[in-house]
């Protein structure tokens, strides 16, 4: 009886709200944000087509990740609801399956903040769960994250059968001159419980600016075809955070390249570079220490070469408070909790709101 009593209970607790009989769209429908380009294979990746045969394999693979997609999208249903499909079915040891398969839904206030409105948690490679219910019946705008990692193949939106879904009549973020961001896992989403945690994510609500998530999970090692495909973008501002991901040779050999391509089409943009965060393994990990502080001070030179030649709008992030000084804030020692982003958003955000004007 103690069983059955403790099984009842334990369902109820993790039951997913139900809607009433819903309708199903095609969300191929709606703008779709945090894309460099739209030339790419299908529509929730991140690289164009042009790179398939160009890019090392694992990089291209990432491309096909959605890391910083977002579906806009506006409806006066009492519930939203999803169905999506993943490529893989992936997991990983040290991330939820909500963050690397999972949705995540943002409604639009009144006072033009947005608020946390539910989540997609997924159930495998087909997935269908109600984002958020019992709403009031009226109009409201929402911004559907897509995945970080194991990239969406296909999406629906459900709403009530009887209510309407509707192209997003406010514009908000704003699309134009929105803010690239290239760099590593962490970048990426890793390891953010959720999609809307990931900092490009969190700026892009705070800042009300589209973000392009241009993250590659261990491979942000300043392949020059991403910079190609950055300077692009008539970007607001281009934030370089690769650190992680490069040997000290490759940030001798591509660091200026890889500025140069970006700064021949974009020479008035401006340009951040961020160090290598300090690793709380650091603490006791003297090897970790040692290779962190020596690849900040080689970026520290690269960017001071930079200046002397008469280089304009560069910005240098040190790695010092990116994240905190109590060790709390990633998951194993390297990829940021979802405090770790939030702290790296907060020091972010001033900075970024400076750039842009």
């Amino acid at each position: 009886m103690k069983k059955t009593i403790f099984t009842v209970f334990t369902a109820l607790l993790f039951a997913v709200p139900c809607c009433g009989q819903l309708v199903y769209h095609d969300a191929a429908s709606f703008p779709l944000l945090g894309r460099a380009t739209e030339c790419t294979p299908t529509r929730y990746e991140r690289l164009p087509d042009s790179l398939e045969h160009i890019s090392r394999q694992p990089l291209w693979e990432l491309g096909r990740n959605s890391a910083g997609l977002a579906v806009r999208f506006r409806t006066n249903s009492t519930c939203v609801a999803a169905k999506w499909q993943v490529r893989t079915n992936m997991r990983m040891n040290h991330m939820t399956d909500t963050g690397i398969k999972g949705l995540d839904l943002y409604c639009l206030m009144d006072d033009g903040h947005w608020a946390f409105a539910g989540s997609g948690r997924p159930q495998g490679q087909d997935n269908e769960a109600t984002l958020a219910a019992n709403m009031s019946p009226r109009e409201r705008e929402f911004m559907l994250y897509l995945s970080l990692y194991d990239g969406v193949t296909s999406l629906q939106i459900g709403v009530d059968s009887l209510a309407q879904l509707d192209m997003p009549q406010v514009d908000l973020p704003h699309r134009e001159k929105p803010i690239v961001f290239y760099g590593t896992s962490i970048l990426q989403g890793g390891c953010a419980s959720r999609p809307g945690m990931a900092h490009t994510n969190i700026l892009q609500r705070w800042l009300n600016r589209e973000c392009i998530n241009l993250g590659f999970s261990g491979n942000g090692q300043l392949d020059l075809e991403i910079a190609h495909v950055m300077a692009g973008v008539d970007a607001s501002v281009f934030v370089l955070d690769f650190m992680p991901n490069v040997t000290i040779e490759q940030l001798r050999d591509r660091a200026i390249k890889f500025y140069d391509i970006i700064r021949a089409k974009r020479p008035d943009t401006p340009v951040l570079f961020v160090e290598n965060p300090i690793f709380t393994t650091s603490t006791l990990d003297e090897k970790v220490a040692r290779e962190v502080k020596e690849k900040n001070a080689v970026l520290r030179e690269i960017v001071d070469a930079l200046e002397r030649r008469g280089e304009k709008n560069i910005r240098y992030l040190p790695a010092d408070d990116l994240i905190g000084h109590d060790g709390e804030a990633t998951v194993d020692g390297v990829h940021y909790t979802d405090l770790g982003f939030m702290r790296y958003a907060e020091v972010l955000r001033p900075l970024l709101e400076d750039m842009m004007d």
